[in-house]
Formats: C-alpha cells, sequence, structure tokens
C-alpha cells in the first residue's frame, strides 16, 4: 500500500478546511481531532466524498432511478446511501448531479434524470432530501451537492468538459430549473462545472454564480469549485496564471477550491498588495462555516464508527430497497408475441458477456462498492429456474468468434434464448464520451448469429446510456433495458424476466435511431417545415426522424386503455381528468404523462412539453379516473425581453402513455 500524505501539518497550521476522498471514520476522525483539538480557532474540517447512487450499497445508476419516475423512491435510496455514509464518517456528499442531457453521446448522461427539466427538477427535489432528510441535516444525513452549475450536459457534440453555447432563454428554460428545485429543496452546497458557457468558464463566472444564483435563485449556501476547475481557467485561455485564476473563481462567487490550491497559497498576497478585497473572502469564508454549523459539526465534529459502519452498510434493508428500485427503473422496449415473462417450464440459454458479470452491473461512480456484493443474472436465475444454460464469456470487448459458436450450439439446446449485453461500467460516467452508440465490440453480430437460430430472442441491455440499436429493436422478440442497477441487478431482472414482478419504468431520454441524430429530444422546437412528404421538409434522406423510442415509453405485462379527456382552465389553473383502464390479464402500474404545447407565441416554442405526470396502479379489468391540477404559472417561458411571461391564446395538451401518443385536446388562456 502507498503511505498517504494527508498534510497534518497543514491542518495544524489551519490551512485545511475540507477534504475528499477519505474513507473510514477511524482516519477521517483521527484527522477531525488534529483540527478541533490541535489549531488556534478549532475549526472542524468536513469531509466529502462522490456518493452518487450508493456507498456500500449501490443502487441503480441515476439515469436508470429516473425511469421509474418515482421521485420518492428516488429520496429513498439517497437517504440509504446517506445512512450509510455517515457511519463512515462522511459529511458531504458530491451529488445529486442536476444536469439535463439531450446527447447520449455524453457519458454523464449516466448520472443525471435525463432530457426533461419537469422530469429532472423532481428528482432534483427529492434527491437532496433523501441526503440531507427534510430539514437541517442529522447525524444519519449529509449535505447534499447540486451540480454542475450550469449547462454542463450540453456540452458540445457531447465531448465532456467541452463548451457550451446556448440562448439566454433556453439556460433558463431549460438547464436551470432542476437547480432551482434543488434551492428551494434546501440544497447546502453548490458546484461548480467544468465547462464555459457562452465563453466565459463557469467556475468564473460573476453571472451565473452570483446574480443568477445568489440573486435569482436565493441560494444561500456555498458554491465549490469543481476538481481543479480553477486551474483549468488557465488552458481556458481565462486568467494568465493561478493567482489570477483564484481571484477570478472567488470574486465569481466560488467559496471553496477544490484541488487547485489557489486560494491556500495565493489568497493572503492578493489581500495584500490589494488585488483581492478582504471583503469578498470574509463572505466565502462565512458561507463555508455556516454550512458546517448547520450540519452540527461545532457540536459534534466526530462521526460514524467502525461498528456503525457493519450494521448500517449492506444490510438487509437496504438490499431490499435496492431490488425495487431496480425493478422500478427497467424499461420493457419491445414485447412481441408476449414472449415475456418467460414461463418456468422453458430451457433458457443464457448468454453474452453481462450475463454472470458482477462488476459491470455497478456502473460508474461506484467506487465505495464490491463486484463482491453483487448479485449477477446467473446467479439469480439459477436460483428460479433448474432448466438454465449458462455459456460463459469474456470481457464483451474481447468475445471471440468462438465464444459466439458455444453461445450458438447452447440457443439451439433450448426453448428460449435470454442474451445480455450492453456496455462495460467504465464506459459511461466522467471522461466517456463515445462517438458511436452500438454495442461494442462483437455484440451485435453475437444476436444476429442467435437469431438465425430460429428460438425467441429475449435482449437484456446493461448500459449507461440510450443506445442506437435498429436492428435489436427489428429483430429481438423481447428488449429489457436494465440499465447498471446496482448489488441487486440480478435478483431484480429474474423477477421481471420471470414475471415475478412486472416492469413499468419509462423513458427518461429518447433512444435515438441512429448517432446522426443527435441531439435528439421530445421537446424539440416547432420548425417552420415540418418533415412530411414533400421534399423541402426538415428531415434526413437516409434515414427516419424519430427516435428508436421516445421519451417517456415504456411497455408493461398489460394493457392499458385512455379515454375521456377533460379539458377546463379558469386563467389561474389548469384541471385536466382522463379515465384509464387496465384491459389485460394482470395486475399493473401505469405512468400518465401530461404535455402542453403553446401554439402561438412571441417565441418559437416546443412542440410540447412534460407538465405533470402520476403513477397508477390497477388490478385487471379495473379503471380509473385521474386528475391533474397545474398552475397556469408554469405555462410560461422567457421572451426576447428575458421577462418571464405567460401569453394568453391557444394551447394544445396530450395525456398519454408516451411523449408520442396519448389523448389531445386543446384549451385557451385569455
Amino acid at each position: 500500500n502507498v503511505q498517504r500524505d494527508f498534510h497534518e501539518d497543514w491542518i495544524k497550521e489551519g490551512l485545511v478546511g475540507s477534504y475528499l476522498g477519505i474513507e473510514g471514520p477511524e482516519e477521517i476522525n483521527r484527522l477531525q481531532k488534529i483540527a478541533v483539538e490541535e489549531t488556534r480557532l478549532g475549526i472542524p474540517l468536513i469531509f466529502g466524498l462522490d456518493v452518487i447512487h450508493g456507498y456500500r450499497t449501490i443502487f441503480p445508476i441515476p439515469l436508470a432511478e429516473a425511469c421509474s419516475w418515482d421521485p420518492e423512491l428516488a429520496r429513498r435510496t439517497a437517504s440509504a446511501a446517506a445512512a450509510e455514509a455517515t457511519s463512515a464518517g462522511l459529511h458531504w456528499t458530491f451529488a445529486p448531479m442536476v444536469d439535463i442531457a439531450r446527447d447520449p453521446r455524453w457519458g454523464r448522461i449516466a448520472e443525471g434524470s435525463g432530457e426533461d427539466p419537469t422530469l429532472g427538477s423532481a428528482f432534483a427535489a427529492a434527491r437532496v432530501k433523501g441526503f440531507q432528510g427534510e430539514g437541517i441535516p442529522g447525524y444519519e444525513n449529509l449535505a447534499a451537492c447540486a451540480k454542475h452549475f450550469v449547462a454542463y450536459g450540453a456540452a458540445q457534440a457531447g465531448r465532456d468538459y467541452h463548451q457550451v453555447d446556448m440562448s439566454a432563454q433556453t439556460l433558463h428554460d431549460v438547464y436551470l430549473p432542476p437547480f432551482k428545485a434543488a434551492t428551494d429543496a434546501g440544497v447546502l452546497t453548490f458546484m461548480s462545472s467544468f465547462n464555459d458557457l457562452n465563453g466565459v468558464p463557469a467556475t468564473g463566472n460573476h453571472y451565473v454564480q452570483t446574480e443568477i444564483l445568489r440573486g435569482d435563485m436565493g441560494f444561500n449556501g456555498f458554491v465549490v469549485s469543481d476538481s481543479n476547475s480553477i486551474g483549468e481557467l488557465i488552458p481556458h485561455g481565462f486568467a494568465a496564471d493561478r493567482a489570477e485564476a483564484g481571484r477570478l473563481a472567488i470574486t465569481a462567487g466560488v467559496d471553496m477550491d477544490m484541488v487547485t490550491e489557489s486560494y491556500r497559497w495565493e489568497i493572503p498576497a492578493m489581500v495584500a498588495d490589494g488585488r483581492l478585497s478582504i471583503d469578498i473572502v470574509d463572505l466565502a469564508v462565512r458561507r463555508v462555516l455556516r454550512v458546517k454549523f448547520l450540519l452540527g459539526l461545532f457540536e459534534h465534529p466526530y462521526r460514524g464508527s467502525v461498528k456503525d459502519e457493519a450494521r448500517a452498510c449492506l444490510s438487509a434493508e437496504h438490499r431490499k430497497l435496492a431490488r425495487e428500485a431496480g425493478i422500478r427503473s427497467m424499461v420493457l422496449l419491445k414485447n412481441d408475441k408476449n414472449t415475456l415473462p418467460l414461463r418456468g417450464s422453458s430451457q433458457i440459454a443464457l448468454v453474452g458477456p453481462l450475463a454472470d458479470n458482477a462488476p459491470d452491473m455497478l456502473g460508474s461512480w461506484s467506487f465505495t462498492g464490491s463486484p463482491n456484493a453483487v448479485v449477477t443474472i446467473k446467479t439469480a436465475l439459477a436460483e428460479e429456474c433448474s432448466n438454465l444454460i449458462h455459456v460463459p464469456c469474456s470481457n464483451l470487448l474481447t468475445m471471440s468468434i468462438k465464444e459466439i459458436e458455444a453461445a450458438v450450439k447452447a440457443a439451439m439446446e433450448a426453448d428460449v434464448i435470454v442474451a445480455v449485453v450492453g456496455e462495460t461500467a467504465a464506459m459511461s460516467g466522467e471522461a466517456a464520451s463515445r462517438q458511436t452508440l452500438g454495442l461494442p465490440g462483437n455484440q451485435e453480430q453475437l444476436l444476429i448469429e442467435l437469431k438465425k437460430t430460429g428460438k425467441p430472442l429475449v435482449v437484456v441491455l446493461s448500459n449507461g446510456r440510450p443506445l442506437a440499436l435498429p436492428w435489436v429493436a427489428e429483430n429481438a422478440d423481447a428488449i429489457l433495458e436494465s440499465w447498471q442497477l446496482g448489488v441487486e441487478a440480478g435478483h431484480a431482472i429474474s423477477d421481471v424476466l420471470l414475471g415475478l414482478e412486472a416492469p413499468s419504468g419509462k423513458l427518461a431520454a429518447s433512444f435515438p435511431y441512429s448517432v446522426g441524430q443527435v441531439p435528439l429530444f421530445y421537446n424539440m422546437p416547432s420548425t417552420g417545415r415540418p418533415a412530411g412528404d414533400f421534399k423541402f421538409t426538415s428531415k434526413y434522406i437516409d434515414g427516419p426522424n424519430t427516435p428508436l423510442y421516445p421519451f417517456g415509453f415504456g411497455l408493461t405485462y398489460t394493457k392499458f386503455e385512455y379515454s375521456e379527456l377533460t379539458v377546463a382552465c379558469d386563467g389561474v389553473t389548469l384541471e385536466l381528468s382522463a379515465q384509464i383502464k387496465n384491459t389485460g390479464l394482470r395486475k399493473g402500474e401505469e405512468i400518465l404523462q401530461v404535455y402542453v404545447g403553446d401554439l402561438v407565441a412571441s417565441r418559437v416554442r416546443p412542440i410540447k412539453e412534460l407538465k405533470s405526470f402520476s403513477r397508477v396502479s390497477l388490478e385487471p379489468g379495473r379503471s380509473k379516473r385521474v386528475s391533474f391540477s397545474i398552475p397556469v404559472s408554469t405555462l410560461g417561458f422567457y421572451n426576447s425581453e428575458m421577462k418571464y411571461v405567460v401569453e394568453p391564446g391557444k394551447f394544445k395538451v396530450w395525456v398519454g402513455w408516451s411523449s408520442a401518443e396519448g389523448l389531445e385536446g386543446e384549451f385557451t388562456l385569455a
């Protein structure tokens, strides 16, 4: 083991305010003791870590969890993660990531809640409340950190750390709402982003860090830079050296420097020679101290213990929650001839590089978890099926023709094929942008050869982003998007494949037909020449305009029928209701989605925008009328003068089962 330098001498001199990346209550409390008992001021340290979707119990990646359309589920998993992390002595998590992401080439789409600001805002607030608790954080709650401020999810060409160029209206209408939701939920910290925004790096951007965040949004916690994002003002060409980078960042409103060490070494000299006002430094210090006070660190600086950690982590209760979260996060994309659920008597050929793969079930940002804690798909199916034929396979990037042949041979002996394919955990997350969105390696070739057997082909996808899979969509008999589900991935997937549980998830991000359509999202603005049969309209000549699977899409093991839409608006509230009936043979859950389109406005508006959603559970043959009350104030936008307005006129509404289909109505706002 390499001996780490924790710079205890710096702590004694009062030169350290926080640490990141340290785990374990004994080490954390040892360093805390130095700060509290051996320094002049006795100011406690704050210890942070990237607890993104679980600490020891790894839950589904955030994008998967957003497909549950169940913010309360996200609150519960964040709360469980906080309980485990605080037992290990931690105080602060660098989560949730609330960036809107419309480009699946960007690897960090896995860490957020997809492409829509309404859905993203609901999950942002839920995760903040889960990490922090409903009020001021207690000893089983972490300080949350809304990141990355701002517009990081719009990095050009999906390339991580790249530039962002957008209108102020798009910034306010699309990318800021989840951050405002996090602020309203009481989030204690924000993290500035790596990207520039319209030519000004976010970490040195006074307009976004102070005028918008502190002024418009009313945030009163502290802002931490992303790792070395202050130092990166230099290669951006925005600052000449480390001192200038530090001055620009703290003046912009970034209160804490992560990694660069500009604040530690450069601020004293800049204050001494008049380049930086001490008032600005004092303001940043007050903000950081306030959060430490709210966390109770001055009264109770020592947190967690080895015994607490052993009791809290990977408990039976948390595993049960992980299994539930996995089940609710999956999206059934195709199910021809009711191929799923599998019949218990069927001989199942389980093939593919992710069928018995523990590490890649964890997904990105899961370094605090262990593959040893993961239940794989093969293990879980073997518990329930005595007639399982499993063919081992190497890494998906090195799968050989010989391994494909072995899988085909097993398929010939079986009644049905379950092929588990997708991405490794390392293929999404930070610094994991992709130029293509197909299945890596020989995985599609594996599926092509399996299809030739004539046996029913069930494709289980395990991945961290939407993929472009037109051949799979056309040729598989059933497709289950399982994402990367964490420690209980195998049990959750087995439960759904065997029909012990029914899938109910809906996509939080559109699946493109091809990478050439990207960026592709459901709430595109209206165009003067919508796609049509006439040549000179907005379309491609070599492929469809529409996605492979749209935002909000997802099937289940029963059928739902919608009818009797009513629409009424009194100028203050939009009242909607629709009848929904379970016309299938088993109980199921459906997520009703409400979209609104402003037909004529002073700025070009999206064709439709999600405004509300509701989950309904119905027994076979039962029906229910579901109502929605939507404030008219939420139907507005930022106009050309950057004023938020709700304009009168005609609006269209849709209530349905995806962004592409549903009952339609209209109303007029006087």
